[in-house]
């Protein structure tokens, strides 16, 4: 089978890099989300994904600046077996369902229990009830959703990749999350599979201490 990874790229410097999923089911508008987030604009010619997508965007949280590097994975049941190998190391993941669709939302749980088994042990997951703006086609109360939400330890946003709605709050909401990790020593940037890293201006940072001490050495002939 051949994948597929469309990739868009944005280039500045950032504090972290963090790999972030979108997962759920085929027609619930992931890809239209990913874009909507990275491009400003509705998706109108969206096909089913095939495999995988891959979107870049550097965003400001709290004043670092974070690297998201997003894998949105193909929803379709007999690819499932491909996809799933994108969730190794995944720190942060957008759970999106299709608010006008029930079955959509009845898939959640397997989908949230593929990302804790093989995404990492301290994934972010933040659920996403997407087409917001088909609020008269709903088959999915907000409230519902918000239950579902507090019993499995989720964040809740309900959003629209038609308008823009709530999209880049999702992905910022889920990156602050990963953030406080970080500075509570919960996530540790250097250990392997956090799907967390310093980015280049934070090892930048890093690095200064220690050509300072060094040259320091040197001059002082210690």
């Amino acid at each position: 089978m051949v994948v597929f990874v469309k990739q868009f790229f944005f280039f500045q410097s950032s504090d972290f890099l963090f790999k972030f999923l979108v997962i759920g089911n085929a027609g619930t508008g992931k890809s239209c989300l990913l874009h909507q987030f990275i491009e400003k604009k509705f998706k109108d010619d969206s096909n089913h994904t095939i495999g995988v997508e891959f979107g870049s965007k550097i965003i400001n949280v709290g004043g670092k600046y974070v690297k998201l590097q997003i894998w949105d994975t193909a929803g379709q049941e007999r690819l499932r077996s491909v996809t799933r190998s994108y969730y190794r190391g995944a720190a942060g993941a957008l759970l999106v369902y299709d608010i006008t669709s029930r079955e959509t939302y009845n898939a959640l749980t397997n989908w949230l229990t593929d990302a804790r088994m093989l995404a990492s042990q301290n994934i972010v997951i933040i659920l996403c009830g997407n087409k917001k703006d088909l609020d008269a086609d709903r088959e999915v109360t907000f409230l519902e959703a918000s239950r579902f939400a507090q019993e499995n330890e989720l964040m809740f946003l309900e959003t629209s990749a038609l308008t823009g709605e709530n999209v880049e709050e999702a992905f910022v909401q889920c990156a602050r999350k990963i953030l406080n990790k970080i500075e509570s020593g919960e996530l540790d940037p250097e250990r392997m599979g956090s799907g967390i890293q310093y980015g280049d201006a934070a090892l930048r940072q890093l690095r200064s201490p220690r050509r300072a001490q060094a040259q320091s050495a040197q001059e002082c002939g210690c």
